[in-house]
């Protein structure tokens, strides 16, 4: 399972809350509640109590972790408190409102009415939340080398390595960086290496820094050469052409000797502070999740009409080709705002003429595929099965390519401004896999992602050589993908899992895979984010 992405804080500020108290007015708090399952919520974090108030701005922010696999189903309660008890059963309940996270982080300002049961307003009462990732998003890149170092070992040169350590609010030195060993080198020149800015002082500038050179000992006793102290600040005076030195001490040998000046020096020869944007800054800054489905309709599925094809679809009206459209689509849903999701079909002979197509719109409206939420793809789904005729081959590469020229569209505005996800499902017996691989391979450097869900019981060795997790994909003539887009997942590794389990699983990726495209490209979120980062 993919780990949490990152921590949330929500902002809440309600308007116009009922009052309750007689006399004055309502003394609100807000509650926190996240969905675990069965009907039950257990509570995620509440705000301080206000007092007198019908238009509160809470200060304490509500923390919880977020994650873009999962549809994270949150109630939000606001209570007027009028004793001491940390039990809300007691509390005039003002109203509430249900949402999901991805529905609030991908919303830049999420207002609701308050309800105090669906369907019920709570009087003209609001609630307003806004989220922000909780984390520096800096990253700091050093490029370090010495000369005149100390000869530690007696048959060769020293080897050195460096250590940064930060200073704990305790006073304690805690490691944040070590560099690799350079072997038999007394004026060694380290590789350009990265931080993230939390890690290595807080965010705090004048934190201090200690860095110790030390010569590497295979067996563990490495021998100090020197260290000496700095902080963020005369680090970041490195750059540009100016390094910053450092004398390099071993506190003994100055003690013993009058005459010692140091044991080498340490050049800082550049020192530069970038922003490494998250998944959730591209989100929040706008950038918006396309959804397509293609759907695999060849004949190796089996008759739609018989028990034992894929496609059959069961007395209580689902088979796997349903299971995973619901599932994963109803996460994606929450990042597109006109919720609707072109689908498509392929390796069928389709009416009128009955010729094989290997991307037909599921609506049968070429020049408008859209289906109106994850609803529409199912409707159009069940109503175009009886209306076609499985067939074959199995290819995928048309509809990969369809939907990469609109990425590649999308890519020349220069901008963080749209992604695309294709979630092809199939049973795995892929005809064209040379030209897949070429498809893929072009894809990759595009804003898109490729989502594999095998169905039934094939092997799905091809699928697994597309997902590239064992070396990089290539294409035919030995290009390399540029990143990883795809993933593959076998559904029936879920068949007895929640629901949820697969959803989780197939969409671990995307955030990373989304971060790495923007990276590469260099492109910042349409709307970066504003506190406190460079």
């Amino acid at each position: 399972m993919a780990g949490c992405v990152t921590r949330v804080e929500l902002s809440v500020t309600c308007r116009s809350l009922l009052d309750r108290d007689l006399g004055s007015k309502s003394d609100p708090l807000c509650v926190l509640l996240q969905d675990v399952g069965g009907g039950r919520w257990a509570e995620v974090d509440r705000t301080e109590r206000i007092k007198n108030s019908q238009n509160p701005e809470f200060c304490k922010k509500l923390v919880l972790d977020y994650y873009f696999e999962k549809v994270q189903k949150l109630k939000f309660g606001v209570y007027d408190i009028d004793n001491k008890s940390f039990d809300l059963n007691d509390d005039d309940y003002l109203g509430g409102v249900e949402c999901t996270l991805g529905q609030v982080v991908s919303s830049s300002v999420f207002t609701r009415p308050l309800e105090l049961q669906p369907g019920k307003p709570a009087g003209k009462g609001t609630i307003t939340i806004s989220a922000e990732e909780i984390k520096d998003t800096r990253v700091l890149y050093l490029e370090i080398e010495a000369r005149n170092l100390d000869k530690k070992d007696l048959l060769g040169k020293s080897d050195p390595f460096l250590e940064f350590y930060k200073q704990s609010d305790a006073g304690t030195w805690q490691l944040v960086y070590r560099s690799e060993v350079i072997k038999n080198n007394l004026n060694p020149c380290w590789k350009k290496f990265s931080v993230p800015l939390q890690t290595f002082c807080g965010g705090d500038f004048n934190k201090p820094i200690k860095v110790q050179c030390a010569d590497h000992d295979s067996d563990g006793s490495h021998d100090l050469i020197g260290t000496f102290e700095t902080s963020l600040t005369q680090l970041e005076r490195a750059g540009d052409g100016s390094a910053v030195e450092f004398e390099c001490i071993h506190p003994e040998k100055k003690q013993k000797k009058k005459s010692y000046k140091n044991s080498g020096i340490i050049r800082v020869k550049s020192c530069k502070i970038e922003t490494e944007y998250s998944f959730l800054d591209y989100v929040m800054g706008g950038c918006q999740i396309n959804f397509t489905v293609g759907v695999d309709f060849t004949g190796s599925n089996g008759d739609p009409r018989s028990p034992d094809s894929l496609h059959y679809i069961s007395p209580d009206g689902i088979n796997e080709y349903l299971i995973a459209i619901w599932s994963v689509g109803s996460v994606v849903q929450d990042y597109d705002t006109d919720k609707l999701f072109p689908a498509f079909g392929f390796g069928a002979q389709v009416p009128p003429d009955w010729q094989v197509s290997h991307e037909f719109a599921l609506n049968f409206n070429p020049s408008n595929p859209y289906c109106q939420g994850i609803q529409g793809i199912v409707d159009a789904y069940r109503q175009i099965l009886p209306q076609i005729r499985l067939y074959g081959p199995t290819n995928f590469s048309p509809i990969i390519n369809h939907v990469a020229r609109f990425a590649a569209h999308s890519a020349q505005q220069g901008t963080a401004s749209q992604y695309f996800i294709l979630m092809i499902i199939t049973d795995g017996e892929i005809t064209d896999l040379d030209q897949t691989r070429q498809a893929i391979v072009n894809a990759s450097k595009l804003p898109m992602s490729i989502i594999i869900v095998g169905v039934g019981e094939a092997d799905f060795k091809a699928m697994e050589f597309l997902d590239g997790d064992n070396g990089v994909l290539k294409s035919l003539t030995g290009e390399p993908a540029a990143r990883d887009i795809v993933q593959f997942v076998p559904f029936r590794q879920f068949k007895n899992a929640p629901r949820e389990a697969l959803s989780q699983v197939v969409l671990a990726e995307v955030p990373r895979q989304l971060v790495s495209y923007y990276k590469w490209q260099g492109w910042p979120p349409v709307k970066p984010p504003q506190t406190g980062k460079v």
